[in-house]
């Protein structure tokens, strides 16, 4: 079964059913409450309150055809610079690392969305 934001029913199965239930379909708003500047930043559940490192990394020279959660899980309420399969790149800060998928906030260069991946999307990451 196919999971909004999050992919795979076993990533939904961590998620409280009231948080689950509270998320707007693919392409929505974010639920009241989860505003795109809201409370919170690094260490807790919202969007931080300003701007990524106003830095762009560079791409490891390594790439491996997928990443594992379990890479990515000490990313979780920091920021992170995520470059995908399809050639794009952003910084996001990360609320949630399931088994297969990650989700929490994009920087759009203006101002934090809320996003969802699948983890085999990742090509490459650098916390901070």
């Amino acid at each position: 079964m196919y999971c909004p934001y999050f992919g795979y029913l076993e990533d939904c199965e961590f998620i409280s059913e009231n948080m689950y239930r509270q998320f707007s379909p693919p392409g929505g708003s974010p639920p009241p409450g989860v505003g795109t500047q809201g409370p919170g930043g690094p260490g807790g559940h919202g969007a931080p309150s300003g701007p990524p490192p106003s830095i762009t990394p560079h791409k490891a020279g390594i790439q491996t055809k997928a990443i594992e959660s379990g890479a990515v899980r000490p990313c979780q309420y920091r920021y992170i610079y995520i470059w995908l399969d399809n050639g794009s790149s952003f910084w996001a800060y990360l609320t949630y690392v399931g088994r297969k998928s990650i989700s929490g906030w994009r920087w759009n260069g203006r101002r934090w969305v809320y996003f969802g991946i699948d983890t085999r999307r990742i090509e490459s990451f650098v916390c901070y």
